[in-house]
């Protein structure tokens, strides 16, 4: 094994994958705080309005060498900001940071990361990805103006299909579709665990708009809430021709919801982050508006409906990760 700056990158882009599209409207970051050969920390950006992954990182790797300082009570970026300039007292001066997006350089939601590094001063900052939102982009500037060395670059290419669908959400639309199904490909009855489900929730807590086909409406009669993780319902549009449903049943029954009924994609263009949930057919009839399928592989193997003949669809596979036993697949489909 290699230890080098790609080895700590690709710490970073694997602890952010493990929070992507949960951070919308943000992107999903890593970062790896290293100190003389030594990884004292492995963070990423959570959940937007949050510590970004600097943050984090940075507040993670203080607490590796003082376990019982009292920043380990704070919680705001705004206040985990102030304690380690006020306090740092020159410890990341030879630390190297590893960070999958350039340093925000803005004050938005939360302060510059950008700003905290330059007052920290560690010996190297490097960077998979330059910022695309004009916004918050010129980090590397203000590092540089700083004295610190920056690299920008390292496993460039993996860092891109992490800000994916940030890139899209940003100037346009994002349309992932998510699928569970069994080792064998069988998607009939419960499949996912409670913790997967869990994520599940949490993705419709999130999203614009959720998209579902009208025959699973009507054989299913779902209600496509976010119950496991009390959270918000997401608005609905049914995908259908028949414009006929039981308006009885509990979907269109949660507060403030709204429900379309239509087969006109045009309108997915009105949202910037949608998720479509839905089997094979449904599958098949909307490849070509899907940026992202993200499958979710329940490691059993049951009997049940699988795939139809004619379906005939090539993926390339992004990242895989788990969640819990469970298997989650991220794809993104082939250029013809």
């Amino acid at each position: 094994m290699i230890i080098n700056d790609n080895f700590f990158m690709k710490l970073a882009i694997d602890e952010a994958w493990k929070y992507q599209l949960l951070t919308y409207p943000n992107p999903a970051v890593g970062c790896v705080v290293v100190k003389n050969g030594e990884i004292l920390s492995i963070e990423a950006h959570k959940e937007a309005g949050m510590p970004h992954a600097e943050v984090n990182a940075l507040k993670a790797a203080y607490l590796k060498k003082y376990p019982n300082d009292v920043i380990k009570t704070k919680r705001k970026s705004e206040d985990i900001h102030e304690y380690l300039i006020k306090n740092h007292n020159g410890f990341f001066n030879d630390c190297e940071i590893f960070v999958t997006l350039e340093p925000c350089n803005h004050i938005g939601k939360t302060p510059a990361c950008a700003n905290l590094l330059k007052e920290l001063k560690p010996k190297r900052v490097i960077i998979a990805h330059e910022d695309t939102n004009k916004i918050a982009s010129g980090g590397c500037e203000t590092l540089k103006e700083a004295n610190i060395d920056v690299s920008l670059g390292c496993m460039k290419k993996e860092a891109y299909e992490l800000l994916f669908p940030f890139i899209k959400w940003s100037e346009n639309t994002f349309v992932f579709y998510k699928m569970a199904q069994t080792l064998n490909g069988s998607i009939d009855g419960k499949i996912s665990s409670n913790q997967t489900l869990a994520f599940v929730h949490t993705l419709r807590d999130k999203i614009d708009l959720m998209v579902i086909g009208g025959n699973t409406v009507r054989t299913d009669k779902p209600t496509l809430d976010a119950r496991y993780i009390a959270g918000r319902a997401p608005n609905v549009m049914i995908y259908s021709k028949n414009k006929i449903f039981d308006t009885n049943i509990p979907l269109f029954k949660i507060p403030n919801r709204e429900v379309i009924i239509s087969d006109d994609l045009f309108k997915l263009l009105d949202y910037k982050f949608v998720m479509i949930e839905g089997t094979y057919n449904l599958l098949d009839t909307l490849k070509e508006r899907i940026d992202y399928l993200v499958l979710l592989v329940s490691p059993k193997i049951r009997k049940g409906v699988n795939a139809f003949n004619e379906i005939d669809i090539d993926f390339e596979i992004i990242h895989e990760n788990f969640i819990g036993q469970e298997k989650i697949i991220y794809l993104k489909r082939k250029e013809n």
